[in-house]
């Protein structure tokens, strides 16, 4: 699993999210690599999504098969893996058997209403914010731009994608709408909202109910994408998009 962490392109890092990334892939059952990327003051837009691409071709070059990789992230890195496998795709590049988002952060232009639908229950991911780390980033770039946010592009040919969100985070509408547009697009979509949480709550794994069950959705639906046996079936109800 190459792993790429959240934090707004301003913190987060392989530390940061090293003991989430180990329940997920003691529960899938693979091995992880946590990738790193550059921050908002070391470079802009599109600098990590080169460096996104850049650790797809180094498992690569270490002899592990596409087909036995899977790509994850949560927030910023969710969007940078989407965003990667597109541009492996439309360099004609072997692609992972599967996307697996947490939360993530699809759209920099901010045009979901889910951000003033959960206004009151998500107090720090304010529209204002995130409005203000996505120009750091872009430095002046549209943020419709399809690899900037993911919502806006052509995903035809995408692996299976797997999308987590908080149903009480401004960023739901991200998820959704990329769900929607990735089935229309033909891929495989699975969207799982979980009432009450906000963003990230994946990040509790060991330590809240919600957050290993959440893993556990993960790890059952992604093991037959890598060739491995399923265990026992999940608790909680899912939406099927596709």
């Amino acid at each position: 699993m190459l792993y790429l962490h959240g934090g707004g392109y301003v913190g987060g890092s392989i530390w940061t999210h090293r003991k989430m990334v180990g329940h997920l892939a003691k529960a899938v059952g693979c091995y992880a690599l946590l990738a790193t990327y550059d921050y908002v003051f070391q470079s802009k837009f599109p600098r990590q999504i080169e460096q996104a691409v850049t650790a797809f071709e180094w498992l690569a070059e270490q002899g592990i098969a596409p087909k036995h990789t899977i790509a994850a992230g949560d927030s910023a890195g969710a969007g940078l893996i989407v965003a990667a496998a597109m541009k492996l795709r439309d360099a004609g590049r072997p692609l992972p058997a599967a996307i697996l988002s947490i939360s993530g952060w699809l759209d920099h232009s901010a045009s979901g209403l889910s951000y003033e639908a959960n206004r009151e229950k998500d107090a720090f991911f304010q529209k204002a914010a995130v409005d203000m780390l996505a120009s750091q980033v872009l430095a002046g770039t549209d943020p419709r731009n399809p690899l900037a946010s993911p919502i806006f592009a052509d995903l035809s040919g995408l692996p299976p994608i797997y999308l987590q969100v908080g149903g009480d985070e401004t960023l739901l509408d991200d998820s959704r709408v990329l769900a929607d547009r990735a089935k229309a697009a033909g891929v495989e979509v699975r969207l799982d909202v979980f009432p009450g949480m906000l963003h990230s709550f994946q990040m509790m794994a060991g330590r809240a109910p919600e957050a290993d069950d959440a893993i556990e959705r993960f790890a059952q639906w992604v093991r037959p994408k890598l060739g491995l046996t399923a265990a026992a079936a999940t608790r909680g109800e899912s939406q099927e998009v596709a």
